[in-house]
């Protein structure tokens, strides 16, 4: 005789980052950490926020859901500490929302930095007036059950991205960036010399620059050929 199956799989514990780290990258554009991991780190295009104003800085906990259902998302608002991120999974499904506004509310009761998905939302309203971050794919009225399947605390892929519980996640109206949790020294340390090359770069453009001087050369090079 076997028993029932399984509904929910939770990660209680997982390896998080230095305070510091976090810290660190409050408030840098999420351009700045993409170049500072060679041009990667986002994720799709679609997840964006509800309002350009919205951004965060947080460590991620993740939830996977099925299509159409919410069941680990409260468990794991529960779990999260404060200034923790809920990241949900829901493999992009649009056929309705995963959270709405009672959830964003009950997410920023317990002080969690912002909610990221895959998925989408509803009652747009009242998440505004929770005033906590929420980046998703879109909006639908649409809403959910509480069957599960689901998880909480393993890695869950956002379209092409994986997150880990832990991985820190920054956020604004560009999108949001996943740096890994055993990344965050090197890319903060990165950061340092890429503002100077951005501040260098951006007094020259203030004061006229049209294009870098290495178009010049690349022009009248062999590598071009000039058509009449």
């Amino acid at each position: 005789m076997i028993g029932e199956p399984v509904l929910l799989t939770v990660r209680k514990k997982f390896p998080r980052p230095e305070p510091a780290h976090i810290e660190a990258l409050g408030g840098v554009p999420t351009g700045f950490i993409v170049d500072s991991q060679n041009g990667t780190g986002a994720l799709g295009y679609r997840i964006k926020p509800l309002t350009n104003g919205m951004s965060f800085t947080g460590v991620a906990m993740t939830a996977q859901a099925e299509p159409r259902d919410m069941l680990p998302v409260q468990p794991a608002i529960a779990l999260a500490s404060p200034g923790d991120v809920l990241v949900i999974s829901t493999a992009g499904y649009d056929g309705a929302a995963i959270i709405g506004d009672n959830v964003a509310v009950m997410a920023k009761n317990k002080g969690l930095a912002a909610v990221v998905t895959d998925g989408l939302v509803r009652d747009v309203e009242g998440i505004l007036e929770a005033d906590i971050p929420v980046f998703c794919a879109g909006v639908s009225p649409n809403s959910p059950y509480s069957r599960g399947p689901g998880s909480i605390g393993l890695p869950v892929a956002l379209g092409d991205s994986v997150i880990h519980p832990g991985d820190l996640l920054v956020g604004d109206r560009d999108g949001v960036v996943v740096i890994a949790r055993n990344q965050a020294g090197t890319v903060i340390d990165k950061l340092v010399e890429l503002r100077n090359m951005e501040a260098a770069l951006e007094a020259k453009v203030k004061s006229g620059l049209t294009h870098m001087p290495w178009v010049d050369d690349y022009l009248s090079s062999d590598k071009v050929r000039y058509v009449e």
